[in-house]
């Protein structure tokens, strides 16, 4: 049942409708109970469609030593899984600033926050090789960095307002990260000239 819901909730956000527990039971047409005892509020129903969407990512790993390919290798894999799933990454962000704004204005009700930050532990898992030569105050710099080109909020910009195809926001994405890598080893001097955290030539593709 739980899959059931999960699966509605995804085709009605790909019609642009971001549907309450109670709306996405009467669309399943399961009865509101058994819809809440798998989502009790919202923000729990699109945690739960997120993390269904981002499974793979989520489990994203890598071998190589390098930090830049590293990287890299991550923008590569997520951005076609982002992309095929945008509707409810778009979802998750709509939900999250209506809460912000609702308790900014002092108008919170009971319903719990969405938290987004899976690319927390995701980006600093990417950098890892990193630890060698930045200290844990650079190394936090630069995943916060990278988290500008990694995530929804990047097809915002290169999508609705540049127009960009999926390969061209990939490159755009790949091309900055890679900036932020080389410009944090050069901070770092010349300690970080022959790491493994080092990033080599960009990769025509």
């Amino acid at each position: 049942m739980r899959k059931t819901l999960l699966d509605a909730a995804q085709r009605l956000m790909a019609q642009g409708i971001t549907p309450s527990v109670a709306e996405l039971a009467e669309h399943a047409q399961v009865s509101r109970a058994t819809a809440y005892r798998y989502f009790p509020s919202q923000s729990a129903l699109i945690a739960a469609v997120v993390d269904e969407s981002l499974g793979p990512i989520l489990a994203w790993d890598s071998k190589a030593p390098d930090a830049a390919a590293r990287v890299d290798e991550l923008l590569r894999f997520a951005y076609p899984r982002l992309e095929a799933h945008e509707a409810p990454l778009r979802a998750a962000i709509q939900v999250s600033l209506q809460q912000h704004a609702e308790a900014s204005a002092g108008r919170a009700g009971n319903e719990p926050r969405l938290v987004r930050g899976h690319r927390v532990d995701i980006l600093k898992r990417a950098i890892a090789p990193l630890a060698d030569v930045l200290t844990p105050a650079q190394q936090d710099r630069v995943a916060q960095a990278l988290s500008l080109v990694y995530g929804t909020e990047v097809f915002l910009v290169l999508k609705d307002i540049w127009g960009l195809p999926l390969p061209a926001v990939t490159e755009v994405a790949r091309w900055t990260a890679n900036a932020i890598i080389r410009q944090a080893l050069a901070e770092a001097g010349p300690a970080a000239d022959s790491s493994p955290g080092k990033p080599a030539a960009p990769r025509k593709r």
